[in-house]
């Protein structure tokens, strides 16, 4: 191990070498940032939990932040107290974040301040559909409560770790008319303008950011083709994982 390298987190190290030995989960990735970028307005881009900054190897030009640091990522950063001004990025874009985050409210109205008027801010996070829950409680390292309120105010924990999660945080928060509803009261700035089901069957077969994978990488974009073939209803029950985009409109 380099000098560099004794100063991260061997967490950020691991996902790293997953990353660039798998070819499958980086075009598995790519199509995520592809529809992420693309739901932004033209103008400057900020990556929220950039973790390794892959995202910068679809738009290099992205500002990148993390709670912790590693090459590529530009500014360490709390995602809940950014040091930008306001209205300074057209776009917010981040990836597995939200659920990461001990304040999730607290953050939407921070990225709000960061968004210009008609900015939006991307996201894709877990889903708990009726079979992806199953999965994630079951075989999934990171946590679901589904009884949590991501709404209620919550003491700040100055020794918490950044890779503690509540994979419930964004369907608690997105995934009911209700929910969005109550967003859109909690933060009148920010309005829900889409919410989409992804990541039915590739995602799952790639084992993700495991060593394994049962998803050949020349069957990703066929199988990608596949899925957003499949109808919306039947999309809602068993997706993997949600895209949600909000705008900044004037409070």
């Amino acid at each position: 191990m380099t000098n560099s390298e004794t100063s991260l987190d061997q967490r950020q190290i691991t996902h790293r070498k997953v990353w660039e030995a798998k070819e499958t989960i980086r075009l598995l990735y790519r199509d995520y940032h592809r529809r992420l970028l693309a739901s932004c307005p033209e103008g400057a881009v900020l990556d929220i939990g950039g973790g390794t900054a892959h995202v910068k190897d679809s738009r290099p030009d992205i500002v990148s932040t993390d709670i912790l640091s590693f090459p590529g990522i530009d500014v360490v950063a709390d995602a809940h107290r950014l040091p930008f001004p306001p209205a300074c990025f057209a776009g917010v874009v981040m990836l597995d974040v939200l659920h990461h985050l001990e304040r999730p409210i607290e953050f939407l109205h921070e990225a709000s301040r960061v968004l210009r008027p008609g900015g939006r801010l991307a996201m894709i996070e877990p889903a708990m559909t009726t079979l992806a829950r199953r999965f994630y409680e079951n075989f999934h390292e990171e946590p679901v409560d589904m009884g949590a309120d991501p709404f209620a105010p919550v003491v700040t924990n100055p020794d918490r770790d950044p890779f503690d999660a509540n994979q419930a945080i964004p369907s608690l928060l997105f995934a009911t008319p209700a929910a969005r509803s109550r967003l859109e009261t909690t933060i009148p700035s920010l309005r829900v303008r889409r919410v989409e089901w992804l990541s039915l069957f590739a995602y799952p077969l790639s084992g993700g950011f495991q060593p394994w994978s049962l998803m050949p990488a020349a069957l990703v974009r066929p199988m990608l083709a596949f899925e957003g073939a499949i109808p919306g209803m039947v999309r809602r029950q068993i997706a993997f994982r949600m895209m949600v985009v909000l705008e900044r409109v004037a409070a």
